[in-house]
């Protein structure tokens, strides 16, 4: 019982074992670091079309629903995006979607869609709470009368679109960012 020949053995052994487990620690971190580094910047660019597709739905708002009046790749234009950009949401006829959810596959869950570079681009308006300021009205019937000079002063009451954007790489639908945006016109 008193023999420590095999005792530097297993001591080797044990500190072996620490290394290699440290080893494959710091190999599995290094790894993992590139992966979510490699997801972070799909996300973003993903993020930054999102950003570009909120941008060319404020111009199609701006121009009444008008699509022809810019520049769109590939459009996909609902029938129910004039009414819901001129009516208040409880207005809207029963069938029109004003759910969150957008799903690519069916085409009743979003009200336009467009190609902005490598991604799709699907937009939808969600609620519309209507103003004096938009396009169909114009500035009419609202204000009040100056105290200094007498003349009407129109008070600006503006709407406020609720703006649903998902932006999808066309080559690999995994790669997307949803945004939500108050738009007020």
């Amino acid at each position: 019982m008193r023999n420590e020949r095999g005792v530097a053995l297993v001591t080797v052994m044990l500190l072996s074992i620490v290394a290699l487990a440290m080893t494959a620690g710091l190999l599995y971190m290094l790894a993992r670091g590139g992966y979510v580094s490699g997801m972070q910047k799909q996300y973003k660019t993903a993020l930054e079309a999102g950003v570009g597709g909120a941008s060319v739905t404020f111009r199609a708002i701006a121009a009444g629903g008008n699509t022809g009046l810019i520049t769109l790749t590939n459009p996909s234009v609902s029938d129910n995006l004039v009414t819901k950009l001129q009516n208040p949401t409880a207005s809207w006829p029963a069938g029109v979607d004003n759910s969150l959810t957008i799903n690519p596959s069916a085409a009743s869950t979003y009200d336009l869609a467009y190609d902005l570079g490598n991604y799709r681009v699907y937009s939808k308006i969600v609620d519309t709470v209507t103003g004096n300021t938009g396009v169909d009205e114009g500035l009419a019937k609202s204000g009040v009368v100056s105290s200094t000079t007498g003349e009407l002063v129109v008070v600006s009451n503006p709407y406020l679109y609720t703006v649903e954007v998902l932006a999808q790489r066309r080559t690999n639908p995994a790669e997307r960012a949803k945004i939500s945006v108050l738009y007020q016109y």
